[in-house]
Order: C-alpha cells, then sequence, then structure tokens
C-alpha cells in the first residue's frame, strides 16, 4: 500500500491499445505508451494547493510524465499532479 507524499499522484495506466479503429492489430513493437489512467491513491497536497483528483478517477497525462514502479506485479506510475492534464 503506497501512499504518495505532497501533491504526487499515483497512477495505474491501462492497457495500450491492440486494434486500430479500422480492426487492424497492432503488434506489440509498435504500441504507443499509454497516456491514460486510474488515480490508485493521492497525496495530501502542499499547503499552498490542495490536490484536486480523487481516487478512481481516469486521467490523461505525458507521454514521458512520471516514474515508472513496479509493486506485487502490477506497473504504476507516481507523477506530480501538475503532470495531470485533464480528467475524463
Amino acid at each position: 500500500n503506497i501512499k504518495p507524499l505532497a501533491d504526487r499522484v499515483l497512477i495505474e495506466p491501462m492497457a495500450a491499445e491492440t486494434k486500430t479503429a479500422s480492426g487492424l492489430y497492432i503488434p506489440d513493437t509498435a504500441k504507443e505508451k499509454p497516456q491514460k489512467g486510474k488515480v490508485v491513491a493521492v497525496g495530501p497536497g502542499t499547503k499552498d494547493d490542495k490536490v484536486t483528483v480523487k481516487v478512481g478517477d481516469t486521467v490523461l497525462y505525458g507521454k514521458y510524465a512520471g516514474t515508472e514502479l513496479k509493486l506485487e506485479g502490477t506497473d504504476y506510475l507516481m507523477m506530480r499532479e501538475s503532470d495531470i492534464l485533464a480528467i475524463i
């Protein structure tokens, strides 16, 4: 169980698309890094800024944002709230 500090957010990336809109399958070597994920844990924020995302929110983030972590066989991303682009 990870508890992020300050304005950091723990995100579980969603799986990359395996099929295009036209029905073609994408090989593993050509898949894009996912830019969408689910918020798993949220820090308390800083004294100046409170965190606006909540656990369970689905968010969009930059392609190379955050630090990759692996915990109990699951991949996660730890990033600052400012690296999150939108809540969807």
